[in-house]
């Protein structure tokens, strides 16, 4: 639970904030001077917010102290809040002094079920019950670095108010990681609830913070960035029997192997990942109570990840069909259960190529860099569903530090060098001040699927 030091990090990111339209009008050039020293400016409010949110994380539906944070901040800086949207999330709508397009970005809350062995002095002690066992609670995916950058953009585009042409609306999203069990959560229920119903964006932005790249680095990607991703569930159902006597009964275990091994063919003989990867990953077989008993049912849990479009239906086809027919050839039955994790996170092809010129004007031509797709997923992309969104990398490991000093995300040893922090509130200040000023909808900008 967060404590009342909340109100210190609140205190300390509002100092500088100036009233509603009081900073000198702006245009052109000088609004990317005025971006650059106004993220220079808030920059220690950053940091320290984003210390007190890992300090005190807390998993998805239950960001209860970082929402007050977040609405509380957004309200000193004269934004308009709306709170409890998708149980803890946060949207605040800034109208700018001039008409133009409604631009929405997007940060998560929610921390993670991992025991911090990080050393910092702020690092998370926070303990909680998960799926039954006491865990430490940490912010090992670096979505408190995602909350307190978003609100050092609407820092520095609340003081550009007078000379913005259009809307920003910022989405603070709880549970990207996943709803708790029986909970709906996450991207999927902020839409539900209406944040694009009344205020539709034209354009979504949202970043990442990876070790994969250094600090001053930018990652892209045109198309797929991140996996979509499916849960799988097998059922084979053979027929019990003594284990010295296997033609009495129907071995369940055999044909579970079978199977396991037959979609692994699928990725590798049957679909062309020349296009796009995939794979199907079983990580949990579960059958049988002792050595010397063929048991009646195995279960099979997997994860099937894609980063291609039109990829998912074909290969949940080709499982179906695999798993069955192997069964069947054998006497036996298959029951297979494939249920959606996460959409395809996928950058809108016209938006990226539109918005490159931003990223590198912002860190600098070499600094920007294509990044591998990665079979990881994230829910941003269900805002890509909806309109053309871009989503990039935020490099946050020290340059020529020793690579194992920063673990990859979702580790209990995962850290950032918050040196990086300043160039995510400059990259997303400006890509909404460059989109604005010539919004893609009158050039029919395709939207991602």
């Amino acid at each position: 639970m967060l404590r009342t030091s909340f109100a210190v990090s609140l205190t300390l990111f509002a100092l500088g904030a100036m009233p509603s339209g009081a900073a000198p009008p702006v245009a052109g050039d000088r609004l990317d001077q005025e971006i650059d020293r106004l993220a220079a400016q808030v920059e220690p409010d950053v940091i320290a917010c984003r210390r007190q949110i890992h300090e005190h994380p807390e998993l998805s539906n239950r960001e209860v102290e970082t929402g007050k944070l977040v609405a509380e901040r957004l309200g000193k800086l004269g934004i308009a809040v709306k709170t409890g949207v998708a149980h803890t999330g946060v949207v605040g709508v800034l109208k700018g002094g001039r008409p133009g397009p409604v631009v929405a970005l997007r940060a998560d809350m929610d921390a993670l079920p991992v025991t911090e062995e990080v050393d910092v002095p702020f690092a998370s002690k926070v303990r909680t019950t998960y799926d039954g066992k006491e865990v430490g609670v940490m912010h090992a995916c670096g979505h408190d670095a995602h909350t307190a950058v978003l609100l050092g953009v609407a820092e520095v585009l609340s003081r550009l108010k007078a000379d913005l042409p259009g809307t920003v609306e910022f989405l603070f999203q709880p549970a990207e990681e996943g709803a708790p069990a029986g909970e709906e959560g996450g991207a999927r229920l902020m839409l539900k609830e209406g944040v694009f119903r009344d205020l539709k964006p034209e354009a979504i932005f949202g970043l990442h913070v990876t070790p994969i790249f250094d600090v001053g680095q930018i990652g892209w990607r045109t198309g797929g960035m991140l996996a979509g991703a499916d849960g799988l569930r097998i059922v084979v159902h053979g027929r019990q029997t003594h284990a010295a006597y296997p033609w009495k009964g129907l071995d369940p275990i055999v044909v579970a192997s079978q199977i396991v091994l037959g979609l692994q063919t699928i990725a590798s003989r049957q679909i062309d990942i020349t296009e796009a990867p995939a794979l199907i990953t079983i990580g949990k077989i579960e059958g049988g109570v002792r050595e010397n008993i063929i048991p009646d049912d195995v279960v099979m849990l997997g994860t099937i990840r894609y980063l291609g479009q039109g990829m998912e239906k074909d290969i949940q086809d080709r499982i179906r069909r695999t798993a069955t027919s192997i069964a069947e050839s054998a006497g036996a039955k298959a029951d297979v259960t494939i249920e959606e994790r996460v959409a395809l996170t996928f950058n809108d092809p016209a938006l990226t190529a539109k918005m490159l010129p931003s990223l590198r004007r912002t860190a600098g031509e070499a600094n920007v860099r294509e990044a591998q797709p990665s079979l990881g997923g994230e829910d941003f992309s269900y805002y890509q569903k909806e309109i053309p969104g871009l989503f990039i990398w935020l490099g946050i490991k020290t340059p020529g530090a020793d690579p194992a000093l920063f673990a990859t995300n979702h580790s209990p040893r995962f850290r950032v060098d918050e040196s990086g922090l300043k160039l995510g509130v400059r990259a997303l200040s400006r890509l909404t001040v460059d989109y604005m000023q010539s919004p893609a909808k009158s050039q029919g900008a395709k939207t991602a699927p």
